[in-house]
């Protein structure tokens, strides 16, 4: 049996690795929320328990490209603000499963993500003038379906809002992922408060996966902001391919 100090341990270092693919890409949840179930938690808990480490994850990330002087905070906010009420609802229904169908479909999208991120022309860092200022109704449609998503399960979310904010804002990758990063803090908030209130949070173990989250993500996200959109991009074109390939594989 293995002690429990080791268990938190192992948590630690699971949330290393999943905070630092988080922040390139997304999917890091396929490696926490095991770990959380491993540490012996129910479905429902593991769910709630890993908010923390996204909630902890995503500050420390935000900290990392706002001293990397990648700043959008108000612009980012209002992104936010429309995942919000996608995010509370899809939080009280979290403890549904996905059909198989939808899983299908989940991993259909994510190799149509992978096709978006390599057809699609390059859009620098620093030239931010083609950044779409209005972008149409339907992303932030789309905002409050992602919000939704987010807010029930988490797993794969990150490829689908940088598939969206990409596309409709026709930005960088590095601006895309720091968009990603302050839209996921702020709805992670009120889904984690449902979970508090519904008792399906162990702050132990959250706290110990939490500790590996911000170190990775902090990581991260400076060196994406050296390294610049191609790094970001073969990343996360990897990341996507694998867990479109578990998706499937579960099925």
């Amino acid at each position: 049996m293995i002690p429990p100090e080791l268990k938190l341990l192992l948590l630690t270092f699971t949330g290393f690795a999943a905070g630092f693919i988080n922040i390139f890409a997304g999917g890091g949840s396929t490696l926490t929320l095991p770990a959380l179930i491993f540490f012996g938690l129910d479905t429902a808990t593991a769910n709630g328990s890993n908010r923390i480490a996204l909630l902890i994850q995503n500050i420390s990330a935000a900290t990392g490209f706002h001293q990397k002087k990648v700043r959008s905070l108000k612009r980012a906010m209002l992104f936010a603000a429309f995942t919000l009420p996608g995010a509370i609802a899809g939080a009280f229904f979290s403890t549904k499963i996905p059909d198989v169908w939808f899983q299908r479909i989940l991993a259909l999208v994510m190799v149509g993500v992978i096709i978006t991120f390599f057809i699609n022309k390059d859009y620098s860092l620093f030239n931010a003038g083609h950044e779409r200022e209005r972008p149409s109704l339907l992303f932030y449609t789309a905002l409050f379906g992602i919000g939704f998503y987010g807010g029930f399960i988490q797993v794969g979310v990150g490829f689908i809002l940088m598939a969206t904010l990409y596309n409709f804002l026709h930005t960088s990758l590095v601006k895309v992922n720091y968009y990603k990063i302050v839209i996921v803090l702020f709805y992670t908030i009120p889904a984690l408060a449902v979970f508090i209130l519904s008792d399906k949070v162990n702050w132990t173990a959250g706290l110990a996966m939490a500790a590996g989250n911000a170190a990775g993500g902090w990581l991260a996200a400076r060196v994406q902001v050296k390294r610049g959109d191609k790094l970001i991009r073969y990343v996360l074109a990897v990341a996507i391919f694998i867990m479109a390939v578990k998706l499937f594989w579960q099925l």
